[in-house]
């Protein structure tokens, strides 16, 4: 299936390999500061089900401001603090919806907080504000705050949790990524979001239909903040609740990216990835450290 193409860059190129050196420390990388975790990355490694740090879970019982959860986080603390992302299911959903992508992510070097709501029909605002109550919880009181540069922030959701994490990175513009699934959400404008922003829409969404969801909310997206839109080809409202390289990946990419202000990661977002399952990409390229 060709790809649909409109403004901004449209991604027509494969994903190039890389090296496999070893940081261990964060420097100076360009303009800003790189948080760098890891070897060196390729098409291969973002799409892995397993990345290169092992991960410990633990479980967090119903809190004040959300459902409780499933921590994921490195084991290994040789290598200096970690970004953190907090996740959000969708409308009935529970957080099993997401549990294979949460510690996918929390393998490529981050600490994940995978939540539940505090109902299951909790509508986007309500649950922006349980993304961020998480992530207070995660760096101020949880387990894994050691383990975490409360710095460096997330988030991520599916459908309705996907419009919770436009609202949140609208309610919160220190956070360094969003990144919404097949997002659902009243509220069309964002135009006031400053946090990088990536979306993963779906070509035969009936719920959450691209040109009433992800379309408009990429187009309010500000010009001057980085986002991107991806599309993937013949997908339902549901794909991000089974394993999905390519949203794993490009999550990986995005988080690293901006969280960690990686620019190892750019190669995947710049073209961007292979045409094959993609019925649209665009992104402002080069993104702005």
């Amino acid at each position: 299936m060709a790809i649909r193409t409109r403004n901004v860059v449209t991604a027509l190129a494969g994903l190039a390999l890389a090296g496999a050196a070893i940081t261990l420390i964060p420097h100076a990388d360009a303009a800003t500061t790189s948080f760098r975790r890891g070897p060196d990355p390729s098409a291969a490694s973002i799409r892995a089900a397993n990345g290169p740090f092992a991960i410990a879970k633990t479980t967090v019982a119903r809190q004040a401001g959300f459902g409780g959860g499933d921590i994921y986080a490195p084991t290994d603390t040789s290598r200096g603090t970690f970004g953190a992302v907090a996740i959000a299911p969708g409308f009935t959903a529970t957080r099993s919806s997401l549990a294979w992508l949460a510690p996918r992510i929390a393998s490529q070097g981050f600490v994940v907080f995978n939540i539940d709501t505090l109902t299951t029909s909790d509508q986007p605002a309500q649950r922006g504000r349980e993304l961020l109550a998480a992530l207070d919880f995660l760096t101020g009181s949880s387990t894994a705050r050691a383990k975490i540069d409360r710095t460096r922030l997330a988030v991520m959701g599916h459908s309705m949790g996907g419009g919770g994490t436009l609202e949140a990175a609208k309610a919160r513009p220190s956070l360094k990524a969003a990144v919404p699934l097949t997002p659902w959400d009243l509220t069309k404008n964002f135009a006031t979001v400053k946090v990088p922003t990536m979306i993963i829409g779906a070509q035969s969404d009936t719920i959450a239909p691209p040109s009433r969801f992800s379309d408009q909310f990429f187009a309010s997206l500000p010009a001057a903040t980085n986002k991107g839109y991806l599309e993937l080809a013949g997908a339902s409202h549901f794909a991000p609740n089974i394993p999905n390289p390519t949203i794993a990946s490009t999550s990986i990419a995005w988080l690293k990216r901006f969280v960690d202000g990686d620019t190892r990661f750019e190669q995947f977002l710049c073209p961007g990835p292979s045409s094959n399952g993609i019925s649209e990409y665009q992104t402002n390229c080069p993104h702005k450290a």
